[in-house]
C-alpha cells in the first residue's frame, strides 16, 4: 500500500548541477512531455526521452559500465535501495516524492509506505511516529541536518533505520557556499545524536556517469532542447558548464554519491534545535540565569532580528538549557571582502551535570553550529568571538577552537579641556543621516582598510556605525568627527562610550597614523567629561600602535578563537592577525 501524505511537487532547485528530484514518466506518447516540469529538469526529461524513448525518472543512474542505457542504471539504483529494505511487514516514510518510482518498488503486501514533499517534514505531526524507516533518496541535500534528525529521532521506531542516498561533498576546498552536506558531518551530527552507522556505501564511481550520459544527451540534441523548449541558448551552455564542472568535482573527490544507513540507538537527554524567534522568551530566562541580568526584547532585535543570525539550543524536553548564537559580520580578509560571524550568548544551564565534557550540551552545540556555518563552503568563512581563557582551554582541549590573538587594555589620565587649535571636534548624531556624513564616513574606513590589507578586519563603514551605535536600543555612544581647522580635511571618526570604569575608546575610524591624534582629543573629552581615566581594548598584534600615544598597557583575560573542528584557514594563517576593539564585541 502506498500513501502519499502530501501531492505537492517537490521543490525544485535553482541549482543547475542538480538532476535529481523532479521525476515524470513520459513517453514518446506525451504531447508536451515536459510543461510540468521547471528548469533544468525540463531540459533532463527531454533530453532523455529523445535519446531513450521514456523519461521514467531523474535521479541519477548506478552505470555498472558504459554500455548501458540511463534507464537500466537507475534500475540499479532501484535494486540497490530495495536490497537494503528490511522484509515485510514494514512502515517506511519516503521524504521526497516525485512521481513515485521509489515508492512503486515497495508496493508488494506487508510494505505500508508514505510520501512526503521535503518541505513538509519540519511541521510534520509526530502524532505519525512509529516507522520503521525513513529514507531519503536525493532529497537530503535540500534539508538542513538538524531537522533530518531530529525528525528521525521523533518518526522512528525503536531501532528504527535512517536511509540517506545521494549526493555529498567529501571536501570543502573553497569560500563559495556550497549547497551539499558534508559527508562526515552527517555522520558525525547523527552518531551524537543517538544514531549508529550501520552502512556507509560509496557509490561515487558509479553515479558520476550520469553528467557524462546528460551532457551527451544535451549535445546531442542540443538544437532540438532549444526549439522544443524555447530556450537560450546561453541557459543550455551554462548548464552543460555546470555539469561539467560538477563532473570534475567527482574525479578529484570533492563530491561523491553514497548510501547512508543509521540505526535509532538511543534516545539523547538533551536535543539539539535551531532557536527560533517565537522561541526568545527561553532565551531571555536562560540568559538572565546565567549573566544575571536581562536581555531585552529590543536587544535581542537589535542583535539577532536586525542582522543575518543564527542561533542554536539545547533543550531537555521543553526546557532551553543551552545557547550557542552567532551574528553575521562583513570583513575585510586581508584585503577581500568576506562574512565572519560573531559568536554571541554563548551559555549552559550550570545545574545540568557534565556541561563541559565532550558529550555534554557546550560541545554538542558548537561542534554542529561549526559544522553548519564555519569554513570553506559554508555560509561564513571564519567566525570570531571573546572567550576567558578558562573557556578557551576547554575549546581546545575538545578540538573545537583554537587561539588567534588576545586582548590587551591601554590606559591613559585624561587631559584638560583646552581646544586643539589645529582641529576641532564635530558631534555626530543619528540626525546627520545626509549624504555628505556617509562620503566623510566612508572615506575614513577606506583609508584605513588601506592600512590594514594584510590584516582582519570587520567594515567599519557608516551604515555599520548607524547600525552598531547610533541605533544602540540601549547603550549611549558620542561619535565625533575630527577635522582640521580652517580647511575641510577629515581626520577620523573616533566612537566614545563613558560608564563607572571611565570613558572608553570602543572604536575608532581613520588611518593607523591619526592614532595619537584621536587618543589626544579622547583624552581631553575625558576630561571635559570628569572621567577619571581613559582606556581601549585593542587585539594585542595592533597594540604597539598606539604605544606612541603612551599609556599604560595590560593583558586582559578575553582570548580570539578560531574554528579547528572543520576544513577551515588555518589558526596559523589567522594568529596575530585580527583588529579588534570593544566596538566589536556585542556587550560594550
Amino acid at each position: 500500500m502506498t500513501k502519499s501524505i502530501n501531492h505537492n511537487p517537490i521543490q525544485s532547485t535553482q541549482h543547475y548541477r542538480q538532476a535529481t528530484h523532479a521525476t515524470a514518466s513520459i513517453t514518446a506518447a506525451s504531447s508536451s512531455p515536459c510543461e510540468a516540469l521547471a528548469f533544468p529538469f525540463n531540459i533532463y526529461a527531454h533530453a532523455l526521452h529523445l535519446h531513450e524513448g521514456i523519461a521514467s525518472d531523474l535521479h541519477f543512474g548506478l552505470f555498472q559500465n558504459d554500455k548501458i542505457s540511463m534507464r537500466t542504471a537507475q534500475q540499479s539504483t532501484h535494486e540497490l535501495l530495495r536490497s537494503k529494505l528490511p522484509p515485510s511487514p514494514c512502515r517506511i516514510l519516503e521524504v521526497g516524492i516525485g512521481s513515485g518510482t521509489i515508492s512503486s518498488l515497495l508496493n508488494p503486501p506487508g510494505y505500508d509506505v508514505s510520501g512526503i514533499t521535503v518541505d513538509m517534514l519540519e511541521t510534520l505531526n509526530t502524532e505519525a511516529k512509529g516507522f520503521d524507516i525513513i529514507l531519503f533518496k536525493e532529497s537530503a541535500q535540500y534539508i538542513d541536518q538538524l531537522v533530518i534528525i531530529n525528525k528521525a529521532l521523533d518518526l522512528l521506531s525503536p531501532s528504527g533505520q535512517l536511509i540517506v542516498m545521494g549526493e555529498f561533498a567529501l571536501k570543502h576546498n573553497t569560500t563559495h557556499l556550497e549547497n551539499l552536506h558534508l559527508l562526515k558531518n552527517m555522520i558525525m551530527l547523527a552518531e551524537r545524536s543517538g544514531f549508529e552507522l550501520t552502512e556507509n556505501l560509496d557509490l561515487s564511481a558509479l553515479a558520476a556517469p550520469t553528467f557524462d550520459y546528460l551532457l551527451q544527451a544535451i549535445s546531442t540534441y542540443r538544437q532540438k532542447l532549444i526549439r522544443d523548449l524555447f530556450l537560450n541558448p546561453e541557459q543550455l551552455t551554462q548548464l552543460e558548464q555546470s555539469n561539467r564542472i560538477n563532473r570534475e568535482k567527482y574525479t578529484h573527490g570533492e563530491y561523491g554519491y553514497a548510501l547512508l544507513r543509521f540505526r535509532k540507538k538511543t534516545t539523547p537527554q538533551w536535543r539539539l534545535q535551531p532557536l527560533k524567534e517565537n522561541q526568545k522568551h527561553k532565551l531571555f530566562d536562560l540568559f538572565k540565569k546565567t549573566f544575571n541580568h536581562t536581555m531585552t526584547p529590543a536587544t535581542w532585535q537589535w542583535k539577532y532580528g536586525a542582522n543575518p543570525s543564527h542561533a542554536l539550543g539545547v533543550w531537555r524536553r521543553d526546557k532551553l538549557i543551552a545557547h550557542y548564537g552567532g551574528v553575521a559580520r562583513q570583513i575585510l580578509f586581508f584585503g577581500q571582502p568576506q562574512t565572519a560571524v560573531q559568536i554571541a550568548d554563548v551559555m549552559v544551564d550550570t545545574s545540568e551535570r557534565g556541561i563541559l565534557t565532550r558529550k555534554g550540551p557546550f560541545f554538542l552545540m558548537t561542534a554542529a553550529f561549526l559544522e553548519h556555518y564555519i569554513g570553506y563552503g559554508k555560509p561564513y568563512l571564519i567566525g570570531f568571538g571573546f572567550p576567558n581563557e578558562r573557556h578557551m582551554k576547554i575549546a581546545e582541549r575538545h578540538g573545537l577552537y583554537g587561539e588567534v590573538g588576545k586582548m590587551v587594555e591601554i590606559t591613559w589620565s585624561p587631559l584638560s579641556k583646552f581646544p586643539h587649535w589645529r582641529t576641532r571636534l564635530l558631534p555626530i548624531t543619528p540626525l546627520d543621516n545626509t549624504a555628505q556624513t556617509t562620503l566623510i564616513v566612508n572615506e575614513c574606513w577606506q583609508q584605513m582598510a588601506n592600512d590594514l590589507q594584510t590584516a582582519l578586519v570587520g567594515v567599519r563603514d557608516w551604515a555599520y556605525i548607524q547600525y552598531r551605535y547610533l541605533n544602540h536600543p540601549t547603550q549611549h555612544y558620542q561619535v565625533v568627527l575630527i577635522k582640521n581647522r580652517g580647511g575641510d580635511q577629515t581626520r577620523g571618526v573616533l566612537i566614545l562610550r563613558y560608564d563607572a570604569h571611565g570613558c572608553e575608546i570602543v572604536d575608532f575610524i581613520a588611518p593607523l597614523a591619526e592614532i595619537p591624534l584621536l587618543v589626544l582629543h579622547a583624552r581631553r573629552l575625558a576630561g571635559i567629561n570628569g572621567q577619571q581615566r581613559l582606556f581601549c581594548r585593542i587585539t594585542e598584534n595592533f597594540a604597539a600602535h598606539f604605544a606612541v600615544a603612551r599609556g599604560t598597557r595590560k593583558t586582559l583575560d578575553i582570548r580570539i578563537p578560531a574554528s579547528t573542528w572543520d576544513n577551515a584557514p588555518s589558526i596559523d594563517s589567522l594568529r596575530n592577525h585580527w583588529w579588534l576593539m570593544s566596538g566589536d564585541t556585542d556587550f560594550r
